[in-house]
């Protein structure tokens, strides 16, 4: 990806202090999503780095995961399967409870969104700690896909979230701070 393209979508993206606890340094990426330019290069180069991976079904994790995973599946030609917090799912679910950096979480997902043959990419706007994505992919990895990938649209590496995945999972970042 063209440098200056990254730069500039980094340079939109404010940083929020003590949000949503003290000593937290928010990377809050809604205001580069507004920007129709900054939208269109962060879908184009995670579609460029998956289009030839076989993706069958985009999990975007709640919420901030929705918005690009969304129009990387349309993009891909994939399905999309919402990662959401209890309750917001109509149907059975499998779930699964985690630790993220200021505390514990669970996510849902529908026991019917991913099969055996499914390639499924994970999709959230931020790796920091990378709690809320261990949990996802451990509930991704319980339908038994063919496949697993794993993206973020920039990661906050000093963080140490990167280490904690296997490193046979193909993991990706569009950028860092």
């Amino acid at each position: 990806m063209d440098k200056a393209k990254i730069d500039y979508v980094k340079s939109k993206v404010r940083n929020i202090p003590d949000f949503p606890i003290k000593g937290i340094q928010f990377k809050d990426l809604t205001t580069a999503f507004k920007d129709p330019e900054c939208l269109n290069i962060i879908v184009d180069a995670i579609y460029e780095y998956y289009k030839d991976k076989g993706i069958t079904k985009v999990a975007g994790i709640e919420s901030r995961g929705f918005i690009c995973g969304a129009a990387l599946a349309v993009k891909l030609g994939a399905g999309f399967v919402p990662i959401r917090k209890p309750g917001k799912l109509p149907a059975d679910t499998i779930s699964v409870d985690f630790r993220k950096e200021y505390g514990t979480d669970t996510i849902e997902m529908h026991k019917d969104a991913i099969g055996p043959d499914d390639v499924v990419l994970i999709h959230d706007d931020l790796l920091a700690t990378g709690g809320t994505m261990l949990g996802a992919l451990d509930l991704v990895n319980q339908l038994n896909p063919k496949a697993v990938y794993v993206n973020f649209i920039c990661g906050l590496d000093d963080l140490g979230g990167r280490d904690l995945f296997p490193g046979e999972l193909d993991l990706t970042t569009v950028f860092d701070f």
